[in-house]
């Protein structure tokens, strides 16, 4: 349930109001819009009389909230949620190229990376330490050697980090990252996402491979439910029965998440398909629906990547998206 008060509504009653619907066993998620104030009740509200709030002087209207998630829904938020990750602000309108190795190979590669894509318009620079592959004989990634790594990256460009996450026993060496990442084996690994809600740290979400828009919606209220608000949703492709391509983009996702939910969406369109060439086209559709930015894999030597070469763009590759996605804002614009 919502409760939105009038504006300029008596700060005495309004406390009034709190305290009697904290009495009644009820969480209050308060948010304060450029244009009004919105009570967010949590709880079971199903004994609360709306006739009887929907009388205060103080309150413009009441409305009851049928979706399960609370937190990530609009209704509770109507305003866009803008995350800033040292000064590079995602959603509201703010768009952000997230841009990197799938996993980080060495010293050389990852820091001649970072430069080349922060060259291109990437802001921040993605690369994964821990990696979660379907086969135990893959390269798995360094490991806690990567996170330093991707630490100089940082140090050497200035660029915000985001890096995967796989257990919650790991967390402690996460202090430095920027972002977090939850991979989409990972979405709905309640005990971890309870973890990630005490933290003060963007997470970045990625939707499951078989998972619905509600259940990613669910996956990011375990988050934020602990007190963490600050989720970045990512849609990364789906499996379907289609083969032709690794996985087949929901690229409706999308404007359905901004619809449904305040949080940024992000769209990473190299695991959408596993397939260099189609990033580009793929990314134009993102940036064309609405996306809050495009998260793509970047390397200099694809063929010889430990992990997902046939789907990284080459940095000249990279370059050549960044200006075509701007080109197409522009015009939307």
């Amino acid at each position: 349930m919502v409760v939105i008060l009038k504006n300029h509504a008596d700060k005495d009653k309004v406390e009034n109001l709190t305290n009697w619907l904290q009495s009644q066993k009820l969480m209050i998620n308060e948010v304060k819009g450029e244009y009004q104030t919105i009570l967010g009740l949590i709880g079971d509200t199903s004994r609360v009389d709306i006739d009887l709030i929907q009388s205060l002087d103080i309150v413009e209207d009441v409305k009851r909230i049928s979706e399960p998630y609370k937190c990530a829904n609009r209704n509770f938020h109507p305003d866009d949620t803008v995350i800033d990750v040292e000064g590079y602000k995602i959603g509201g309108g703010n768009f952000q190229f997230f841009a990197g190795p799938c996993s980080v190979e060495s010293r050389e590669q990852i820091i001649g990376i970072a430069k080349e894509v922060k060259a291109a318009g990437a802001n921040i620079l993605r690369g994964g330490a821990f990696k979660p592959r379907t086969s135990p004989y893959a390269f798995q990634g360094m490991r806690a050697e990567g996170l330093e790594l991707l630490l100089e990256a940082k140090k050497a460009t200035g660029m915000p980090i985001v890096t995967e996450i796989m257990d919650a026993s790991h967390i402690p060496l996460f202090e430095n990252v920027d972002i977090i990442q939850v991979g989409a084996r990972n979405m709905q690994n309640f005990e971890l996402l309870k973890e990630l809600g005490h933290l003060d740290k963007p997470i970045f979400l990625k939707r499951g491979l078989s998972s619905t828009l509600q259940e990613l919606l669910m996956s990011a209220e375990y988050i934020m439910a602990g007190g963490n608000e600050k989720v970045i949703l990512c849609e990364r492709g789906i499996r379907t029965f289609e083969t032709a391509t690794r996985n087949t983009l929901d690229i409706s996702a999308v404007p359905l998440l901004k619809e449904k939910s305040h949080l940024p969406v992000v769209v990473d369109p190299s695991h959408a398909s596993g397939i260099a060439r189609l990033v580009e086209p793929m990314a134009y559709a993102a940036a064309a629906c609405g996306a809050d930015g495009l998260m793509i894999e970047v390397h200099n030597d694809p063929a010889k990547a430990l992990c997902d070469g046939p789907q990284a763009l080459t940095p000249p590759q990279f370059a050549k998206v960044v200006k075509g996605v701007e080109n197409i804002r522009n015009h939307i614009k």
